[in-house]
């Protein structure tokens, strides 16, 4: 008999593809021959990091919104005590990667991407821990 995954198990293994993909293509970039730009392997970060609050959220039967702003979700989040130790300023950073980096040039450098790596994979890791915790 096939195992049915719960709302908040699909979101935190899409969490998991996304941020897998912005590395693989973050290491293809700093390769120099790779024809990506920067806000495609932001909008990877950004869309992990939105699944995984969104899957904190459904895990604990909270309703929020269909929106990409990751500030909202956060807030979500907070007002509900949900124990997330999480760099929040740098989160919030990626909700612009989520519509206007897919169209137009927001950043040309580098200098905070590993920031980005690191803090959505601490929020990766918490929420995934916090799920599992039933």
């Amino acid at each position: 008999m096939a195992e049915f995954l719960k709302y908040y198990e699909i979101l935190l293994k899409k969490a998991s593809v996304d941020i897998y993909s912005a590395r693989k293509l973050y290491e293809d970039f700093q390769k120099i021959d790779s024809e990506l730009d920067i806000e495609v392997i932001m909008f990877h970060l950004q869309q992990s990091a939105e699944k995984c609050l969104k899957s904190i959220l459904s895990f604990n039967e909270i309703y929020f919104p269909k929106v990409h702003d990751l500030e909202v979700l956060i807030k979500l989040v907070e007002d509900n005590k949900i124990p997330l130790k999480i760099d929040s300023d740098v989160l919030i950073d990626l909700s612009d990667f989520a519509v206007e980096g897919r169209y137009s040039v927001i950043h040309d450098d580098l200098v905070n991407a590993e920031n980005y790596f690191v803090a959505t994979n601490k929020l990766f890791q918490q929420v995934k821990k916090l799920n599992s915790n039933t």
